[in-house]
């Protein structure tokens, strides 16, 4: 498979003014993948899996794919194979997975909580529970999803610890550092990392149409949003015919993302 999208004919750059920016969210979440070699690719959400078989049909072609089940999935969402249990945690603990998760909550130095909001105690929101995030983030690459990137959800501390940030992982030590690596977030305004000298995040790209202002409004501590940060790369023709007549064609990639522009 050509490591090109869509081979030959995809070179073509298709028009900003015809990509959605749940299309430029897609291809985000694809470049999460890019270069992560043969591991199992865990993405959580409809865009996240979109952008996995994006990744799989494209640039990626040596991606394991999960429906987060017991199910290997192909680039076009077929059975591909059966993963039990017991492979998937060697995959897990071996630090052949790369996840891509949600957050309820997410700080700067990529702390995530998935459990609750509010004092511990007396909690003023029950959500899912801690599940596997420690495990994750200390065994794997981890990249987070974010729909709508606000200051309820990018906070300056979260109230839990779920999945380890870099503070949290450096207070623990070396056993905790050792796999530890939060790779990327993307939410619906933009792309973001943690590669600064004391990992806070950082801005990489935002979506065309959103502005360094309207991004730091959005989020509930001091972002590091550069005089020159660039566009999110721009899908190829072949990108957009995958996701639009392959990956996508019900269109359910507008409605996770609230069918904005």
């Amino acid at each position: 498979m050509s490591g090109e999208p869509g081979g030959a004919a995809a070179r073509t750059i298709a028009p900003a003014g015809q990509v959605s920016r749940a299309e430029y969210c897609v291809v985000a979440c694809a470049e999460v993948w890019r270069g992560a070699g043969e591991v199992l690719a865990s993405p959580i959400g409809a865009i996240p899996a979109m952008g996995a078989r994006l990744a799989r049909a494209t640039f990626a072609p040596e991606l394991l794919l999960t429906d987060g089940e017991a199910r290997l999935l192909d680039a076009g969402g077929g059975t591909e194979g059966w993963l039990p249990y017991r492979r998937h945690l060697t995959l897990v603990t071996g630090g052949r997975r790369h996840v891509m998760m949600g957050a309820s909550q997410l700080d700067r130095h990529g702390n995530q909580n998935i459990s609750c909001v509010g004092d511990w105690e007396r909690p003023t929101r029950q959500l899912l529970g801690v599940r596997g995030a420690p495990v994750n983030t200390l065994n794997h690459p981890v990249s987070y999803w974010i729909p709508r990137h606000s200051a309820r959800v990018f906070v300056p501390r979260v109230d839990l610890v779920c999945g380890v940030g870099y503070d949290s992982a450096r207070a623990a030590g070396p056993s905790a550092t050792r796999f530890h690596r939060i790779h990327r977030v993307v939410s619906d305004l933009g792309v973001f990392d943690f590669d600064t000298p004391g990992h806070a995040m950082r801005t990489l790209s935002l979506h065309p149409g959103v502005t360094a202002a309207q991004v730091r409004e959005a989020t509930g501590f001091p972002l590091d949003v550069p005089d020159d940060v660039p566009c999110t790369r721009e899908p190829t023709a072949g990108e957009l015919e995958l996701i639009r007549g392959v990956i996508d064609p019900q269109g359910l990639r507008d409605r996770a993302l609230g069918a904005r522009p």
